[in-house]
């Protein structure tokens, strides 16, 4: 199959063109620079010049494929607010015109397991909870945002789902592994509430995996949420267990989850040139419990989560 990807140079998208062409797939990525052409190549995909926003570049770029996944996404948790909503809601919609137009039968959607995410912790969500009232921080709300999008496009000859990863790591991870290590070597990292609450997660490859079962099996219209499956652990097991691969220890500083909010609160409304070392949009997502089921995919898609937290660590510290 000809499959289409955006966000390909991205932590997802690398690993899924990877995954796809090993399984025998031609992959077109699209790029904007010569840097993510360059990792597209290497990662074994043609790449296709242009931005989300260009949709006769896209739909040339979709000609002839059987499915797109959508991965590119911009996520920040203080600031770049109206670059999330150009990006995460107003490309998703060009990505669903596009497609649309050339007639693509099968849109899958990187989600997040955060567009169920109100502010508090997410306690054994599954997919029949609804989206919150008010779903918290720009990233969150801009992703449900463009979920909403995606599922709503189904029509006779377009299939959309999306698939709700939530904390996702592994190798190559350039964002949430580096930004907590460079916190614990500047004295800035602490825990809430000692970290002991349980914490879901999902292997890049197991992302990856059920994106790509999710283009043979999802049911339109449907989301999924994924996880790595292994037996529960604390956000403190996990997290000290995925530093000590990079030889950090993280400390053992702490605070309540309520004055760690008030003073998120009040750093934010204060005149950084620079992101506050801590925000709401990092309790929402990290400080605090995010435990979400995966039956379903397993289910409906026959996804497995391949990579268990155990050989997900093994690779990070050979790495």
């Amino acid at each position: 199959m000809n499959v289409f990807v955006t966000g390909g140079s991205g932590f997802v998208g690398r690993n899924l063109i990877r995954m796809l062409v090993a399984g025998g797939d031609n992959v077109r990525a699209l790029v904007r620079s010569d840097r993510a052409e360059a990792v597209v190549r290497a990662a074994g995909a043609e790449p296709v010049s242009g931005d989300l926003a260009e949709i006769e570049v896209m739909r040339a770029g979709m000609r002839g494929c059987g499915a797109v996944v959508h991965s590119a996404a911009v996520m920040a948790f203080f600031g770049r607010c109206k670059e999330m909503e150009t990006v995460n809601i107003h490309g998703t919609r060009c990505v669903i015109e596009a497609a649309k137009a050339v007639g693509i039968p099968r849109l899958v959607f990187i989600s997040a397991a955060a567009v169920v995410s109100d502010g508090h912790p997410v306690i054994q969500a599954d997919e029949s909870r609804p989206y919150p009232p008010r779903v918290f921080g720009t990233y969150c709300r801009t992703k449900a945002e463009a979920e909403k999008l995606v599922l709503g496009a189904n029509s006779t000859g377009f299939s959309a789902v999306a698939v709700r990863p939530p904390c996702i790591w592994g190798v190559g991870d350039a964002t949430f592994l580096p930004t907590v290590v460079a916190a614990v070597k500047r004295r800035q990292f602490i825990w809430i509430d000692r970290g002991n609450y349980s914490y879901a997660t999902c292997h890049v490859r197991n992302v990856c995996e059920g994106a790509i079962l999710a283009i043979r099996h999802g049911r339109a219209g449907q989301a999924y949420f994924l996880t790595d499956g292994d037996p529960p652990v604390t956000f403190r097991q996990f997290l000290t267990g995925l530093l000590a691969t990079q030889g950090v220890k993280p400390g053992s500083v702490s605070l309540p989850r309520w004055l760690a909010w008030r003073m998120a609160a009040v750093l934010e409304g204060m005149p950084f040139s620079w992101a506050p070392p801590i925000t709401r949009a990092h309790l929402a997502l990290i400080g605090g419990e995010v435990t979400v089921g995966d039956s379903k995919a397993r289910r409906e898609l026959g996804y497995r989560g391949h990579v268990s937290r155990e050989k997900g660590l093994e690779e990070l510290a050979a790495g």
